[in-house]
Order: C-alpha cells, then sequence, then structure tokens
C-alpha cells in the first residue's frame, strides 16, 4: 500500500497556500497581514495533513 496521488484537494491546498503568502509578502506587506497569513497556511497545512493521512490509512 503505497502513497495516495494528488488529487484536486491537495493542488487547492497548496495553491492556497502560495496564494496567501504571495498576498502577504508581495501585495500588502505588513507584519499582521503576514502573522494572519502564516496562521491560515498552519491551519490549511493541518488539514491537508489529517486529510493526506485518512487517505493513505484508509485507502482513497
Amino acid at each position: 500500500m503505497g502513497l495516495p496521488t494528488l488529487n484536486r484537494y491537495d493542488i487547492a491546498a497548496l495553491a492556497s497556500v502560495a496564494g496567501l503568502l504571495a498576498l502577504a509578502y508581495v501585495v500588502v506587506p505588513d507584519s499582521t497581514v503576514q502573522y494572519g497569513a502564516w496562521l491560515l497556511v498552519f491551519c490549511i497545512w493541518m488539514a491537508w495533513f489529517v486529510a493526506f493521512g485518512a487517505r493513505w490509512l484508509y485507502g482513497e
């Protein structure tokens, strides 16, 4: 049983993180916005980690 393949939710999580960091560091380079962006990146990563782990353990 190998790793599950990446699906559209994995790509959406990656795109969301990239968009948030671009917003926080390029569009609105403010320390408060950057802090909020990193909090959201952490939340997205945790949700992705749990979802990917569940798919890996229990199958797609």
